[in-house]
């Protein structure tokens, strides 16, 4: 009995045993753990690194997925219809006399005949000379006028009452003109004009022989802003009552339907200006968020949650395609002045030294501004913008390589690879940089959030990635404008902080990269 008590007793602490939890510096737990599995092991304890690691997880499915998903489309603008009170025609109580010039006479009434008329009509008087000649001043009716030539030639003519047409392709020649006006001002109900009979009523309205409509009298001249709008009959005498009553607004009913005018005196010509209230379709810019649009619109009246996702995407691309780009160059470089030493070492190193030399961002500042010139299409653009900055970005990383591979290469493995009778081509790149892949891990982790900053903040400047693209730095880009500064935070405050946890997860997740990668760092 006691066996059997004895024996159950030594399960149980095996069992005991095999459940306990080792550290990673118990020996046990070392010898079942490969190095891949330790480095993974630590760094999944690092809580903070996995606050980074689910922070860039979250930012690549709201960039990737979320583009797909969206119902928009990245450059797909939203419109509006907005009131707007646009200046539509003007109207004037005319005081002043109008001259108009007979058919083929307009060299012969120039503007200084039609100046000596009107004197002469202020004096009262029959005739007036101008260079030697004597013009003839007839007097038609109340404020109209016939000039001639001392032969009788009828030359032009003066009035003050307004006579426009019924129809927008009705013309008025001069002779039915200054016959109408004197038919009217001496009360007489018919006239004929080159040959075509009219009758006229006291209330202005000339119409043909048969009771078409021809034309009417007024003495207000109302006109339209444009030249191929055409005003009614019907709105122009509308509109005279209500100046007549002193209105400041007034409704009027056309074909179009029911829309409200604005109407204001101008004293310095004393003419009323009238504004039409139109719906004018505008792009639905710095729309509030709602429903439809989460956080808004922008100032082209595209929806800021799809420019995001977008944005997050262009940049995070550019962000890892030009670390590619650094670090092809770094091995290669890096990697031969490492192994080979000597003059290849310093060449290399010399070459290193120059690019530290070159000022980086105001080289970017000046391609910028000349691909700006040269006209350069956006998706041209960001392909030189990543290519330049891979090409600025390896120098740092080329030396870091250079200096672990100096240390590498006189170790036993390396002697071995020689004994072995292996190429140099394959003692470099299968021995020696797979040995810095774990530092060279952490070097592009951490500087793809500058990368990254360095891309934003050229599009911030209007030099790097363009419209229609969209990245996080050109749609902080409206920042620049004040008011959208104070009055739209949601225009530039999401792409902001999405800018700020990306680059923070990237460089958090490099701290913990370098952290599980050093055997040395306690857990």
């Amino acid at each position: 009995m006691a066996d059997k008590d004895n024996k159950i007793r030594e399960e149980e602490k095996e069992a005991e045993l095999e459940e306990q939890e080792y550290s990673l510096n118990d020996d046990r737990r070392v010898k079942v753990l490969s190095p891949g599995a330790m480095v993974a092991k630590r760094f999944f304890r690092n809580r903070m690194a996995m606050v980074g690691l689910i922070v860039l997880i979250l930012m690549f499915i709201f960039s990737f997925v979320g583009g797909w998903i969206s119902p928009y489309t990245e450059d797909q603008k939203f419109y509006t219809e907005v009131p707007l009170q646009k200046e539509y025609a003007s109207a004037i109580k005319n005081k002043e006399t109008r001259f108009i010039s007979a058919e083929g006479q307009e060299k012969e009434f120039s503007s200084l005949i039609q100046a000596k008329t009107q004197l002469a009509i202020n004096k009262k008087a029959d005739t007036f000379e101008y260079n030697g000649i004597n013009y003839k001043l007839n007097k038609l009716g109340e404020s109209v006028y016939t000039v001639e030539l001392e032969d009788g030639t009828v030359i032009g003519g003066a009035y003050k009452m307004i006579f426009s047409p019924e129809k927008a392709d009705t013309k008025i020649d001069f002779t039915t003109l200054i016959t109408a006006l004197s038919a009217f001002s001496n009360n007489e109900t018919s006239f004929e004009a080159n040959g075509v009979k009219y009758t006229v009523d006291e209330e202005g309205s000339v119409n043909l022989a048969d009771g078409t409509p021809f034309g009417y009298i007024s003495n207000y001249v109302v006109q339209a802003l444009m030249p191929d709008v055409f005003l009614s009959r019907e709105f122009k005498e509308y509109v005279v009552e209500q100046l007549e009553a002193g209105a400041e607004k007034f409704t009027y009913t056309d074909e179009d339907g029911e829309c409200e005018y604005l109407v204001k005196f101008m004293p310095s010509t004393e003419k009323y200006s009238i504004t039409k209230a139109t719906a004018s379709r505008v792009f639905d810019k710095y729309a509030a968020p709602s429903s439809e649009h989460w956080l808004g619109t922008d100032a082209n009246g595209m929806d800021m949650v799809t420019r995001l996702m977008y944005g997050g995407r262009v940049s995070l691309v550019i962000g890892f395609i030009v670390e590619a780009i650094a670090t092809f160059i770094a091995i290669i470089l890096g990697g031969i002045s490492g192994y080979f030493g000597g003059w290849v070492d310093n060449l290399i190193m010399r070459i290193v030294d120059i690019f530290y030399c070159i000022p980086s961002m105001p080289l970017l500042i000046i391609l910028g501004a000349a691909m700006d010139n040269a006209g350069v299409e956006p998706k041209i653009r960001m392909l030189y913008l990543m290519l330049i900055l891979g090409v600025l970005g390896w120098p740092g990383m080329a030396r870091m390589i250079r200096g672990q591979i100096l240390s590498l290469r006189e170790q036993e493995f390396m002697t071995a690879t020689e004994a072995s009778g292996l190429s140099v081509r394959r003692r470099i790149f299968h021995h020696l940089i797979p040995n810095v892949i774990p530092q060279l891990i952490v070097s592009v982790t951490m500087g793809l959030g500058g990368t990254i900053l360095t891309e934003s903040s050229l599009s911030f400047l209007g030099l790097g990635v363009k419209f229609p693209f969209a990245s996080w730095g050109n749609i902080i880009n409206d920042v620049n404008n004040q008011y959208v500064l104070q009055n739209y935070l949601n225009v530039w405050i999401p792409a902001g902080v999405l800018l700020l946890l990306t680059v923070l997860a990237f460089n958090i997740v490099g701290d913990g990269l370098r952290d599980a990668f050093d055997p040395k760092m306690k857990r």
